[in-house]
């Protein structure tokens, strides 16, 4: 089961390079040839994590933390802009490099770490589902979980089906997104003047412990690590010839170009969330730590007012399951990708694909098993993994960064002086910020 990895061997061998692009056609036909693999991207950035923390950042402190869901939008797109030219460039994802740049012992602890990312990802997406599944169907919570953890077989189906067919499908569960929550913030009327107030950061964020803690929820539910191995292993599926130096440089346009179209509809979505939370259950003291009291608030005349119906509550779990079932797509990929890339993992596709799925899901399952009929508890574990993701990231952007940088490895396409200092910025930023609330948690002040 376990193998050296050949020389040569390519990330998602069955997909890679699989995907042919137009040599001379213009611009809009060559863009939409490589429109795709930002959308995949993306729906990392929109995934169920966010739902709790955006709108909880919302009704907690108004539209205060729309200034992080801003500068985490532009921070993921500097980051995915240099996954993809890693890989395009190098023809390897950056589990693979990691792995093959790093000594053994290091490689392990990198890989653990990246796991625990993945199934803090996977938390958010099983509940998500789940719980939507509950509210639409009043299926029991540890059926839906169950349920959720089958959808690899999905995934197996449809990537026989071609790479292009997952690219439409998971672009059509963002329309549904974008369009449910569009409606939804249109119905609450925001206050246009505070929200825009709320793009300019406030150093209030530092000094507040609790809004602290969730700015950091935020980042973290925007800025995902495993989204930064899938990015540079994704942006390989158009074939590329890497010995033509103009066919490179294109590749690496069009795909920045992609991944930033996408990622601003991200942007858009989380927006959208915040705002929805500060709008309708700013200063209502409802609690809105779980998927269900917003479904219940929403068709709650006494918290929404005159708004508030029924058909707002089963748009939100519409939502809430596209988005659930698009992140289980991307995550199950990602998942395949560490496991290949860090332990050189050789098995059948579809007991692979199983195998990473039941990694992240098995301590979901058993979590609910626990605190069975305690959804609160389960919910519980969200904003907690959002955080992890956040504390995570470091491990997974140094080595980008280091990469990225690398003229032995990028050559002539290594990263640009300011692209590199900012890059480095962000880390040490991301590093500070996490070890600050850290010590606040542990109740020590500095």
């Amino acid at each position: 089961m376990f193998a050296e990895e050949e020389a040569g061997s390519k990330s998602l061998d069955e997909i890679n390079g699989s995907i042919k692009v137009p040599k001379n056609a213009g611009f809009w036909k060559t863009l939409l040839t490589y429109t795709g693999p930002g959308i995949l991207i993306a729906v990392g950035y929109m995934d169920p994590g966010n739902w709790i923390t955006s709108i909880a950042g919302g009704a907690q402190f108004k539209y205060t933390l729309l200034t992080v869901v801003l500068i985490s939008s532009l921070t993921a797109m500097l980051l995915q802009a240099m996954a993809a030219r890693l890989g395009i460039v190098t023809g390897k994802d950056l589990a693979q490099l990691t792995r093959e740049r790093t000594g053994k012992a290091t490689g392990i602890i990198l890989w653990i770490i990246t796991e625990l990312a993945i199934m803090a990802t996977d938390v958010a997406e099983i509940i998500g589902s789940a719980i939507a599944l509950e509210l639409l169907f009043k299926i029991p919570l540890i059926v839906g979980i169950i349920i959720t953890s089958a959808d690899v077989l999905i995934l197996l189906l449809l990537m026989k089906l071609g790479f292009r067919k997952i690219e439409a499908i998971v672009a059509v569960l963002v329309a549904v997104i974008l369009l449910v929550f569009t409606y939804e913030v249109l119905l609450s009327k925001p206050d246009v003047g505070q929200m825009l107030q709320g793009y300019i950061p406030s150093p209030r964020i530092l000094t507040n412990r609790s809004e602290l803690y969730l700015a950091l929820g935020i980042v973290g539910a925007t800025v995902m690590p495993h989204d930064l191995y899938l990015g540079s292993s994704i942006s390989q599926t158009r074939a590329v010839d890497r010995s033509d130096h103009k066919a490179v440089k294109r590749a690496i346009r069009f795909s920045t170009i992609d991944s930033n179209i996408q990622l601003s509809i991200a942007f858009i979505v989380n927006s959208l969330l915040l705002i929805l939370g500060a709008a309708l259950f700013f200063g209502t003291n409802s609690d809105l730590g779980r998927f269900v009291d917003l479904f219940n608030a929403l068709q709650d005349s006494k918290v929404v007012g005159a708004i508030a119906s029924p058909v707002l509550s089963m748009l939100f779990a519409v939502a809430l399951l596209a988005s659930g079932q698009s992140s289980t797509i991307t995550g199950t990929l990602a998942g395949q990708i560490i496991m290949e890339g860090f332990i050189r993992l050789k098995m059948p596709l579809w007991a692979q694909r199983l195998l990473t799925r039941l990694l992240s899901v098995t301590p979901v399952l058993i979590f609910a098993i626990i605190y069975k009929g305690n959804e609160a508890k389960i919910e519980g574990l969200l904003t907690f993994s959002q955080v992890f993701l956040s504390v995570a990231l470091p491990f997974a952007v140094v080595p980008l960064v280091q990469y990225t940088s690398s003229e032995e490895l990028m050559g002539e396409f290594k990263n640009r002086a300011w692209v590199k200092y900012a890059a480095w910025f962000v880390t040490i930023v991301l590093v500070i910020l996490n070890v600050w609330l850290i010590l606040q948690t542990l109740g020590i002040n500095i």
